[in-house]
This record gives C-alpha cells, sequence and structure tokens, in this order.
C-alpha cells in the first residue's frame, strides 16, 4: 500500500515496551473535523472536489487486492504544508484482503456475516450479513457525500435499546429510503452513482473511471475552478479578515496509551489540545499511533499555507 498518493507514509513501527507501535507523517484535520468548522455543510463545489480525490484512493486501495470496510469521514484527512490540498485514506483497522495477490481469485461470496464498519455509512449489502467486497466500499462513499451534501443522513439519530437493535433500525431507514428520496434536490450524479453502486454484483470491479467522470462532468457544468479552494479555506480568510490574532507558533505531538482507547494528539506549543483520533484497537495490544512532523512542511506552499493551517488549527479548537 506504501507510496500511493493519499497512503500515509509509515516512518517506523516496532515495539515499544508492552505496545505495537507505529509513527507516521502528521497529517491535517479530518473531513468530519473539518466539517464540523464549516458549520456540517459542504458546498456542492467542495463535495465535487472531494468525491474525485476520495474516489481515487477507494480505487488505489483496490488495486493493491485490499477493501477498507470501513469508509467515513473521520477516516480521510488532509495534508499538511504543499500537500494541503491532497486527501489522505487512513485507519486500515478493518481492511481485508478480496483476493489473492498471485491468482487474482475473489474471496467467496457469504452470509450471516456480523457488521463491520460503522453503520451510518454501510452499505444495505453489509446490513444483510453479506461478505464485503469492492461495491461495499463504493456504495459507503455514496452516502458520505450525501452526508456532505445534505448535513445528515434521514438514519441518523435513531433510538434503540440495544445496538443491534440500533442497526437493525439503521437498516430499516436506509433500505426504505429511494435513492432518488435521498438525492433529493441535489444533481442526479449523485442519484446515478449510488444506483450505479447497489447494481454491482458480488466479484465485479466498479467502473472507477465511470464514476470519477459523473462528478467531474458535473464540476464543468457547473462552471467551478479546479483551484483546489474548499470551503474551509474561504472560512479561515473570511476570520482573518476579522484580525484575529496570530497563531501560536510550532506544533508538537503527544502521544498517550496505557488504556484500551489510546489517543494521538497534535498540540500547538502555547498548548491547546487540537485532535485527538480515536485508535481502533483491531486484535492488536493497545496499539497507539503516534504521528511525527514532517520535516519538509517549510518546503513549497500549494494554495494552504503552514500559518493558514496553523489558524485552523486554532479556529477548530474554538469552534
Amino acid at each position: 500500500m506504501s507510496g500511493g498518493i493519499g497512503i500515509p507514509q509509515v516512518r517506523w513501527c516496532g515495539f515499544e515496551g508492552e505496545y505495537n507501535v507505529m509513527v507516521m507523517e502528521l497529517l491535517g484535520p479530518s473531513l468530519e473535523d473539518l466539517f464540523n468548522f464549516c458549520s456540517r455543510k459542504f458546498s456542492l463545489k467542495t463535495v465535487l472536489l472531494l468525491a474525485d480525490q476520495m474516489l481515487a484512493r477507494i480505487n488505489y486501495i483496490h488495486t493493491k487486492d485490499f477493501i477498507h470496510r470501513d469508509i467515513k469521514p473521520d477516516n480521510f484527512l488532509m495534508g499538511l504544508g504543499k500537500r494541503g490540498n491532497l486527501v489522505y485514506i487512513i485507519d486500515f483497522g478493518l481492511a481485508k484482503r478480496y483476493r489473492d495477490h498471485r491468482s487474482k481469485q475473489h474471496i467467496p461470496y457469504r452470509d450471516h456475516k456480523n457488521l463491520t464498519g460503522t453503520a451510518r455509512y454501510a452499505s444495505i449489502n453489509t446490513h444483510l450479513g453479506v461478505e464485503q467486497s469492492r461495491r461495499d466500499d463504493v456504495e459507503s462513499l455514496g452516502y458520505v457525500l450525501m452526508y456532505f451534501n445534505r448535513g445528515t443522513l434521514p438514519w441518523q439519530g435513531l433510538k434503540a435499546a440495544t445496538k443491534k437493535q440500533k442497526y437493525d433500525k439503521i437498516s430499516e431507514k436506509k433500505m426504505s429510503t429511494p435513492v432518488e428520496e435521498l438525492c433529493s434536490g441535489f444533481p442526479d450524479a449523485f442519484a446515478r452513482y449510488l444506483n450505479y453502486c447497489k447494481g454491482l454484483s458480488f466479484e465485479e470491479e466498479p467502473d472507477y473511471d465511470y464514476l470519477r467522470q459523473l462528478f467531474k462532468q458535473l464540476f464543468s457544468r457547473q462552471g467551478f475552478a479546479y483551484d483546489y479552494v474548499f470551503d474551509w479555506n474561504q472560512l479561515i480568510l473570511a476570520k482573518n479578515r476579522q484580525h484575529l490574532p496570530p497563531p501560536a507558533h510550532g506544533l508538537t505531538v503527544a502521544a498517550t496509551g496505557g488504556s484500551s482507547n489510546p489517543t494521538a494528539t497534535a498540540v500547538p506549543s502555547g498548548g491547546l489540545p487540537q485532535f485527538n483520533h480515536h485508535i481502533h484497537n483491531h486484535g492488536m495490544h493497545n496499539v497507539p499511533i503516534i504521528m511525527n512532523n514532517n520535516n519538509n512542511h517549510n518546503q513549497g506552499h500549494h494554495h494552504n499555507s503552514l500559518a493558514a493551517e496553523k489558524e485552523l488549527f486554532l479556529l477548530l479548537e474554538k469552534n
């Protein structure tokens, strides 16, 4: 997987006392962080800019014979410095090989599987207990994009006594909500995307180019510019015009562990905690992830300067 565009670089991995440790490059906020920063609604332009990159990341993972199985906004992060407009995909704790690396033999169809991933964005087949394949990653992305468009999904906020009952309610609501209703009020590219994904067979390879073209053509028809100016960039500019005090300089990283829920926290030199990325413990013993700073952050600035990124960190903390 290493070396792909939008795949975090692993700096070091090994053992430290009782921990298995992976040191990765420091990345920016998640799309969920940024969604909250933007008052839980993205513009069509931002959704389309993200959709193209997110599809490309999923496609790349699939070419390496893996499926992600937990496509959600928290698992996509923006880069820093000269990579500030690049979307990264993270958290391969639930990823699974869907075909043999050499023979390309696909895993067999199975059912009666427990739900793996996040129920809000899970495909309908995943709710039905069907073994996941490539089609499920791309369908999940469709729900993420509509979440960005709408602000919420119809199956959010359902109450139930147990987790299983909640999953059942989400499944029922998801299956009873027609794609056209879910995508009502938005360009038909989104409904076409989801209907295509739902029509894929278990072993079928999604036509990633077709799916990306759906959104690229919509982007062109809307007259948008490929300037990689996202909604949060515009908000930072607007807040800068309000003469906010200068941000603290420098970021350090503090790692905590010793419990079943260790976290990695990015902290500015002024001491304000920023983003707590919860680490999923999938079969490894208390796995803290420590992200180290990329020494090349000061080399080149693609649209997002370091000052703007630090400003974003502070603004997200205040928000």
